[in-house]
C-alpha cells in the first residue's frame, strides 16, 4: 500500500499537505529526519501514515500528556492500536502497557520523555520491534531552545539501544536550535562516523509565510475597548491570549456583560470543564475563548478568524506558535498584538523574576524534601502531588518565585514537574471476598457498588486499581455525585481504600535528596538561559516597537526564513500602501496647483470632496524634510 493509499484508508484524504509526502518518504528511506512544519502543517501524519506502512511499533515522545490522550483515542477509533505511558500512572498500569506494547499488536506507543531514561521502559525496550522513533516538540531538546526539558537528552541513550530512523518535529526553530536538535538526536558511533551521520540527517523545512495572516501590533492603554472592537469588527470564532488565569476570567466576563459569546479556559479548572468548554468552541457554541497557553496545543480548528495577545510574550517562538493558530483554512484572517509600555517593563521584570538566585533555587530544593518529610539520600523516583499555593503558604514563599525555581530545577535535572495531571479514583477492597460477605453495610447500594467493583476489577483485592466513575455509576443506576457519595461512605466503613479522582501538579525526583551544598545548579547552564531569554524578550520588544519591516518578514528573519517578501497586509505593509497613497494624492495636488497657498493646501486637505486621509498635513511635512518637495515656498508658513 503506498502511502496516498494509507493516507485515504485511515484518513480519508486524497492529498498531503505540502512537505508531508517528502517527510513520509525520508522517514521510509530510513533516513533521520528533522522536519520544521509551522503551527497547523499537519505533523501527525507524518509519523503516522508510514508508521502504518512499516512492520513494528511506533515510539512517540511528546510532553503534552492532553495531546497524548487525544492522539491515542484518535487512532483507537480509526481502529489502529496505540496506548500511552505518562505522568499519572501506576507502576503496575505501565508495566501493564509497556507489555502489551512489546508483546502485543500495537503500532503506536506514546511516552512523556520523564519515562524513557526509566529501568522499567529500557528492560522493555530491548525486546520492541521498533520501527521508527518520534520526538514532537523537539526544540525542547536544546539549550538554544525556549522550552529546554533536560529529560529529552535520554533519548541519546535510546538511541544507543533502538536502530530505526527518527523523526524530530517542532513547530518553531531557529538555525542556532536546528543544529543543536540534529547533533543531539545523531545516531551513535564514534567521531567520524556520527560527522557522517550529522551530514546525512536531513533537514526538512516548510515554508513558514502565511499570507492569509494580517499581523497586527497596535499599541493601547486601552486594551479591553481594543478587544471589543475587534469582536464586533471581525467576524467568526477567535483565541484571546492571556498572561494570568485571573484575567482570563476577567476578560471572558467582560466580552460576555458586553453581549460576546465567551468563556475562559486554563490549566486551574478540571479536565471534564476544560474538554466540555474546548469542544463547544470547536462547535461554535462558544465564539471566543479566553485563554492562557495551555489552550490550543493540537487543536485543528480552521476557521479561526482572529487571535489576540493582549499583552506580550516572552519571545516570538511562543507568539509564532500562538498566532498561527488563526487562519488555517487559508481564509483570511486577523492576529493582533496590544500592547503598552507597561507590557514592556513587565516583561523584562519578568526576565529577573525567571531567574530567581541559585541560593534560593536550592532552598526550595530542600524545603520540597523538608515538605514531603523526605531524608537525605531518600526520595530517588518519588512522585509527589504538589499544591503550589499551598506549598508557597506553608513556607511563607511568593508562588511566582516558586514556581520559576521549580522550572529551574527541572532545566538542570534534578526532577520533573508535570503540570495538568489527571489522576483517577482508585479503589482497593481491604477485607478478603468471604469476609466481604459478612459485613452488615448500612446501604443496599454499597453491596450493589460492591458487586460491580468486583465483576469489572478483579485485582481490586490485591491492589488500588483505577475506576471508570461514569462505568461504575451506570451499573448502579446512579449519578455520578452519588457514586461518589457511596465510595466515600465505604471509606468510612473501612470497608475499601479510596483515593478520589484529582487534577493537580506532580514532582518526580530524579535522585535522592543531597545534603546542602552539594546540589549541582549547573551555573553555565543558568547564565546561558538567562541570556538566551534576555535574548527573545528583546526581539519581541523589537518585533511591536519596530514601524519599518513588515511584521511576517520580521518574523520569518528571526526564524532563519531570509527570502521573504512583504505581506502586504499587516499593519505596517498597510501603513506604508496608505502612505504612498497619500504622498500620490498631494504630488497630484502641487502638480495641479503649483502656486497653491498654505491656506488653500489646508483647505484641499479638509475638502471632503477630495477624499484625502487623515494625517495628510503630516505627511506633507514629512515629504518637505525628506527632500520629496522642493517647491514649495507659498504664504502662510506653518
Amino acid at each position: 500500500m503506498t502511502a496516498k493509499e494509507t493516507l485515504w484508508k485511515y484518513w480519508d484524504y486524497e492529498a498531503f499537505r505540502p512537505m508531508q509526502e517528502e517527510i513520509i518518504n525520508s522517514i521510509l528511506e530510513g533516513h533521520d529526519t528533522l522536519a520544521i512544519l509551522p503551527t497547523g502543517g499537519g505533523k501527525s501524519v507524518c509519523f503516522q501514515v508510514p508508521a502504518m506502512m512499516m512492520d513494528g511499533i511506533a515510539l512517540v515522545i511528546t510532553p503534552l500528556i492532553a495531546l497524548m490522550k487525544d492522539q491515542v483515542q484518535n487512532l483507537n477509533d480509526k481502529g489502529i492500536k496505540a496506548m500511552a505511558v505518562h505522568t499519572g500512572m501506576k507502576r503496575r498500569e505501565i508495566d501493564l502497557a509497556l507489555n502489551n506494547a512489546a508483546h502485543g499488536d500495537f503500532k503506536f506507543l506514546y511516552l512523556s520523555p520523564e519515562r524513557i531514561g526509566t529501568n522499567l521502559f529500557k528492560s522493555y525496550l530491548e525486546v520492541m520491534n521498533v520501527c521508527m522513533v518520534v520526538i514532537d516538540e523537539a526544540h525542547c531538546i536544546s539549550q538554544w531552545g525556549y522550552d529546554f526539558r533536560p529529560d529529552y537528552l535520554k533519548i541519546g541513550e535510546l538511541r544507543k539501544i533502538v536502530d530505526a530512523p527518527l523523526l524530530a518535529l517542532t513547530a518553531t526553530a531557529t538555525p542556532d536550535v536546528e543544529q543543536d536538535i540534529m547533533q543531539k538526536l545523531v545516531r551513535p558511533g564514534s567521531p567520524s562516523e556520527m560527522e557522517r551521520n550529522l551530514k546525512a540527517f536531513r533537514l526538512i523545512k516548510g515554508n513558514f509565510e502565511r499570507p492569509n495572516l494580517s499581523y497586527i501590533a497596535r499599541k493601547s492603554e486601552d486594551k479591553t475597548g481594543q478587544l471589543l472592537d475587534i469582536c464586533r469588527g471581525v467576524q467568526g470564532s477567535g483565541i484571546v491570549y492571556m498572561r494570568s488565569r485571573k484575567r482570563c476570567e476577567e476578560v471572558a466576563n467582560i466580552l460576555i456583560s458586553n453581549g460576546i459569546s465567551a468563556s475562559y479556559y486554563h490549566a486551574g479548572l478540571d479536565s471534564g470543564t476544560r474538554s466540555e468548554r474546548q469542544e463547544a468552541w470547536k462547535k461554535g457554541e462558544i465564539r471566543v475563548m479566553v485563554c492562557t497557553n495551555a489552550f490550543g496545543m493540537g487543536i485543528d480548528k480552521p476557521d479561526v478568524r482572529f487571535v489576540v495577545h493582549l499583552g506580550l510574550t516572552d519571545g516570538p517562538e511562543s507568539y509564532f506558535q500562538e498566532a498561527g493558530r488563526a487562519g488555517r483554512d487559508g481564509k483570511h484572517s486577523w492576529t493582533v498584538l496590544v500592547w503598552n509600555s507597561h507590557d514592556i517593563a513587565r516583561l523584562r521584570q519578568l526576565q529577573a523574576l525567571s531567574f530567581p538566585k541559585l541560593e534560593y533555587i536550592e532552598d526550595i530544593y530542600q524545603k520540597i524534601h523538608i515538605f514531603n518529610e523526605i531524608p537525605y539520600e531518600g526520595g530517588e523516583g518519588a512522585t509527589l502531588k504538589f499544591d503550589l499555593s499551598e506549598f508557597a503558604k506553608h513556607f511563607g514563599l511568593q508562588q511566582n518565585e516558586v514556581h520559576y525555581a521549580l522550572k529551574y530545577l527541572q532545566m538542570a535535572g534534578h526532577l520533573t514537574v508535570c503540570e495538568d495531571v489527571d489522576i483517577p479514583t482508585k479503589v482497593k477492597i481491604l477485607p478478603s471476598r468471604n469476609q466481604l460477605y459478612e459485613i452488615d453495610l448500612p446501604e443496599p447500594k454499597m453491596a450493589e457498588l460492591l458487586e460491580q467493583l468486583m465483576r469489572h476489577y478483579p485485582g481490586i483485592f490485591s491492589f488500588s486499581v483505577n475506576i471508570e466513575e461514569s462505568r461504575m455509576a451506570a451499573g448502579c443506576g446512579v449519578e455520578v455525585p452519588r457514586l461518589r457519595q457511596l465510595l466515600y461512605s465505604l471509606s468510612l466503613e473501612h470497608v475499601i481504600k479510596y483515593i478520589p479522582r484529582d487534577h493537580c501538579t506532580v514532582l518526580e525526583l530524579n535522585h535522592g535528596r543531597l545534603m546542602p551544598g552539594n546540589l549541582d545548579l549547573r551555573v553555565d547552564l543558568y547564565d546561558f538561559l538567562k541570556e538566551s531569554y534576555a535574548r527573545r524578550a528583546e526581539a519581541m520588544v523589537d518585533y511591536v516597537s519596530q514601524n519599518q519591516l513588515c511584521r511576517s518578514r520580521f518574523l520569518l528573519a528571526y526564524f532563519g526564513q531570509t527570502e521573504s517578501k512583504d505581506c502586504g497586509c499587516c499593519d505596517i505593509c498597510r501603513a506604508r500602501q496608505a502612505r504612498s497613497r497619500t504622498e500620490t494624492m498631494i504630488t497630484e495636488l502641487l502638480a495641479e496647483k503649483p502656486d497653491i497657498s498654505f491656506r488653500e493646501l489646508k483647505a484641499a486637505f479638509a475638502d471632503p470632496q477630495r477624499n484625502f486621509p487623515p494625517g495628510a498635513m503630516e505627511v506633507f511635512r514629512e515629504m518637505i524634510d525628506e527632500g520629496k518637495i522642493t517647491n514649495f515656498a507659498a504664504d502662510g508658513k506653518s
